[in-house]
């Protein structure tokens, strides 16, 4: 192929210039790149322009992977290994001719060795090198990817592990398959969004889980012989001793995958069967979600914006573990910050770096605590500081008298919902008169899985959810929709997340209660009046509106979280 023409091509199309074109060959000399690939990393062009005039000038048809199903008895054809190494995938075969998508289909070798495996004739067609890669991913499983990697396992003789590079960054090495096999695990978990990697001894295997979407799935799993050098690999690349193997231990990984730094955190626990490895999967490419994204109701978010921008109090976010109170606060920060103002944090660990914040991690060995943080933290003239989590009852009273002093403190709280974080400041031993005059408003929220919009249809629920969700009288008069289960989705029927939540402020009625000792049910129908809608409401919203099934909105909320003064269908009436 030359690329010449195909510049010219692309000049004649009017797509870059004879001056872009001078440098990108220029370029080219230097650097070994192909000239497209220049050219769509300088972003003078588009993946799809520069397939369009290597179709043109190879005469080979283009074709689009994004919304083409692919029969798995034709993908297994041919081997991921081969797949990954040529950057192709087989999309459908006629009598014995095998059409593959390619991103290269001048690569000769690529298609003798596709002859030879599939005994078939074959036919190119060019695709977009980032859409072969994500059909990759998509119709070739994890089994199948860590067998072709097992597969080149030295079974006579073990090779010596790599050290730790000294920037941390875990990297390929070709000849390593134990370093591929770890670099296999972790960058499937992060393309398919897992928060979490679970690395579980058991007698007979080792067992491989990601948590996606807040729910556990099971992944293939490497040959139990394998087990101690995969930990032992993981613990030298996030600088751990290798050697302590009865203790706990924690460490930190960075890796690159697809051009994005992502930072882990690693854990290990030792149990009877060898030591258990938890992956926690920082993504910095959360960072970029602004609460529009997060799943508030414009209202909500509105109201919760004016509150977020108080001059002082205390602000709380509350929830169980995995319900994204950590991601709501980060959108927070990042909504409030600015060169103006002296924003401090204090966290256990510290999760993300933000620009402008100061940030402390907690050290409990060294005697650095929440509460101890905190009083150096009021000696740094913040205005703004952010406490991970309130544990104790020191954290609280240094929270609650830093929000009195003229701060605005914002942090977060393990309740159910959001009136009972109010009795839990008190049984934490914070007198009811400091709650009421430093605390400001409690956001509650969790997170619900939402429905595939791949495979949306509408069902309608049994008779037993209607009734737990209070519906058994509206039957008709709701459309419910669910996902079947597709690829895209890995047959669950779901993909992504989105939040619900509930807002309680701490207007002059509400403190007045809390001093007068008011229960958390008191409180909860006295805010209904005002506006307030609980975490079931706000997910029935989602529900009727198709984002969300009924079986998830049950799963997640508790049939406590439903009591307020209005009736089901006032609810409905008011969403709809």
């Amino acid at each position: 192929m030359s690329r010449k023409k195909i510049g010219n091509i692309l000049i004649e199309k009017g797509l870059i210039t004879d001056l872009e074109l001078e440098e990108t060959l220029k370029e080219q000399v230097n650097s070994g790149r192909k000239v497209g690939q220049i050219l769509v990393e300088k972003g003078l062009l588009t993946e799809e322009q520069l397939i369009d005039a290597v179709s043109e000038r190879l005469q080979i048809p283009k074709i689009s992977l994004d919304q083409l199903v692919i029969d798995p008895m034709v993908v297994s054809l041919v081997p991921v290994d081969v797949a990954r190494r040529y950057l192709l995938i087989p999309v459908f075969m006629i009598g014995r001719v095998l059409t593959i998508a390619m991103s290269e289909p001048l690569n000769i070798i690529a298609v003798d060795e596709l002859k030879y495996l599939t005994k078939c004739e074959i036919k190119r067609v060019i695709a977009p090198p980032s859409q072969i890669a994500a059909a990759i991913d998509q119709y070739y499983s994890v089994a199948d990817s860590m067998g072709g990697v097992i597969g080149t396992y030295p079974e006579d003789k073990k090779k010596a592990l790599p050290a730790a590079p000294a920037d941390g960054f875990l990297e390929s090495d070709q000849e390593a398959p134990v370093v591929k096999l770890v670099n296999l695990i972790i960058t499937q978990a992060v393309k398919d969004k897992a928060s979490d990697i679970h690395i579980e001894p058991d007698e007979s295997q080792l067992r491989i889980r990601y948590r996606i979407n807040g729910m556990m799935r099971e992944e293939a799993s490497p040959p139990k012989s394998l087990q101690a050098e995969i930990i032992s690999r993981i613990k030298v690349a996030s600088n751990m001793d290798v050697s302590e193997k009865r203790l706990p231990q924690d460490g930190r990984l960075l890796m690159k995958i697809d051009g994005a730094t992502i930072d882990m955190r690693i854990s290990t626990l030792p149990t009877i069967h060898g030591e258990k490895v938890v992956i926690r999967i920082l993504d910095r490419r959360i960072l970029s979600l602004g609460m529009e994204q997060l799943g508030f109701s414009s209202g909500l978010l509105d109201q919760w914006k004016k509150i977020i921008r108080k001059k002082e109090g205390l602000i709380l976010i509350t929830g169980p573990t995995s319900s994204g109170k950590t991601t709501t606060l980060y959108a927070v920060l990042q909504e409030i910050n600015s060169r103006e103002k002296n924003i401090i944090t204090v966290e256990d660990p510290v999760e993300y770096s933000l620009p402008l914040i100061n940030q402390v991690q907690t050290n409990e060995k060294a005697g650095l605590t929440f509460a101890s943080s905190l009083r150096y933290i009021l000696r740094q003239n913040p205005d703004i500081i952010m406490i991970g989590e309130i544990r104790d009852g020191e954290t609280a009273a240094m929270a609650t008298r830093s929000a009195l002093t003229g701060h605005l403190v914002l942090s977060t709280l393990h309740t159910n919902d959001a009136p009972s974080s109010i009795s839990r400041l008190i049984d934490m031993g914070i007198e009811k008169y400091l709650v009421a005059s430093s605390l400001k408003a409690v956001l509650a929220q969790r997170l619900l899985r939402t429905n595939c919009p791949n495979c949306l249809e509408d069902y309608e629920p049994h008779e037993v959810q209607l009734r737990l969700a209070g519906l058994e009288h509206t039957t008709g008069k709701n459309h419910f929709k669910r996902g079947t289960g597709c690829n895209k989705c890995r047959m669950t029927g779901y993909k992504g997340l989105t939040g619900i939540y509930e807002l309680i402020e701490i207007d002059d009625a509400v403190s007045e209660m809390i001093i007068n000792g008011a229960s958390d049910l008191q409180i909860r129908n006295y805010a209904g009046g005002c506006g307030y809608r609980p975490l079931f409401q706000s997910g029935l919203e989602k529900v009727l509106g198709g984002e969300v099934c009924l079986e998830e909105l049950l799963r997640i909320t508790s049939l406590g979280e439903k009591v307020v003064s209005q009736t089901i269908e006032e609810r409905i009436s008011i969403s709809a």
